[in-house]
């Protein structure tokens, strides 16, 4: 990878201007910009609209041609990627060999960071007129989930590609706390059990959550499908460059958890703690008083009156319990 050339402002203007493009420690929220091939079916074009509408505020659509092969030569959208200060971007395409196709593209530091390809399946596509219903609000963050193995498989592959990528296509901005009430739409991306060589295929689906009184604390929530319905085959990908990977996963200084000392969690899950404490003078140390333990002067006394008490007694043989087998000893 070339290194990054170093622009010297010459103003203060410069300055500012170079200041607010270079990496912050909170940045932005990511901004998708959607292009279009010379060759773009009708259906393409209705698609990429349904994508731009659930993406506004923060996408761009441009309506002009452009000749531009992304997995081969990736510099013209680089150059958008800047421009337009956008870290997304949707590429629609259609041609002979590759009909239908749509390529989500992220960029780090507006150099390319990986891509993935998308073919539409034609005969399933609904778009989102075609639901009569009333739709979301602009600007709500939605509930995204994934089911199916292949999105799930720990090893990487262009399934787990993809799921990252849509992921930060649809998130919408970073926020710290969500209002129950602000969750009004889900979408929802669920992928077939593979069978054979044939890669299964790639299903989209976009629900309204309605939520109803149900006599409880927790409300009943009902779904209904407002669009658009989408369903993909899985193309060609381009995964990231391993310095590239690793410098755009790195978080920064102020971003990083700050570790906590001497806890730690055990096999089980416990966590255990250790307290260190300074070196403690006994000497001082205060204990309990108890007159059973200290020697009284009775004692003493009783100890020196029979202290001669041996030499007295030397001769003595007690009497014995028996009364016809006593014994007198003269001394």
């Amino acid at each position: 990878m070339l290194p990054i050339r170093q622009i010297k402002p010459k103003n203060a203007r410069t300055k500012r201007y170079l200041d607010n493009k270079s990496p912050q420690t909170t940045e932005n929220p990511r901004t998708t910009l959607c292009l279009r091939y010379t060759t773009s079916s009708e259906l393409l074009h209705l698609v990429t609209s349904d994508l731009h509408a659930l993406k506004r505020p923060l996408a761009i659509k441009f309506t002009k041609k452009n000749d531009i092969h992304p997995l081969e030569d990736a510099s013209s959208l680089e150059f958008f990627s800047e421009k337009n200060d956008a870290s997304l971007m949707v590429y629609a395409s259609h041609s002979k060999k590759r009909p239908h196709c749509l390529t989500l593209v992220r960029f780090f530091g507006f150099k390319v960071l990986d891509m993935v390809e998308l073919g539409v399946v034609p005969e399933t596509v609904r778009t989102l007129q075609q639901f009569k219903n009333k739709k979301a609000t602009v600007g709500l963050k939605p509930l995204i989930s994934f089911s199916g193995s292949a999105f799930e498989s720990p090893v990487a592959s262009s399934y787990t590609l993809a799921k990252s990528v849509l992921t930060d296509l649809f998130k919408g901005p970073d926020v710290g706390n969500v209002d129950v009430e602000g969750l009004q739409y889900m979408i929802h991306f669920s992928v077939d059990e593979e069978e054979g060589e044939a890669k299964p295929v790639i299903h989209m689906r976009c629900y309204l959550l309605k939520t109803k009184k149900s006599g409880t604390n927790l409300p009943k929530v009902e779904v209904e499908e407002m669009g658009p319905r989408i369903d993909f085959r899985m193309g060609r990908v381009k995964e990231a460059e391993p310095e590239m990977w690793k410098e755009a996963m790195r978080k920064p200084k102020g971003q990083e958890a700050k570790a906590k000392k001497n806890v730690d969690t055990d096999l089980i899950g416990d966590k255990v703690g250790r307290i260190h404490l300074g070196k403690q003078d006994l000497s001082g140390l205060q204990t309990r008083k108890m007159k059973g333990l200290k020697r009284s002067r009775d004692v003493a006394d009783d100890d020196a009156a029979f202290a001669g008490a041996d030499e007295d007694f030397a001769g003595f043989v007690p009497e014995s319990t028996t009364p016809d087998k006593r014994l007198r000893v003269e001394v």
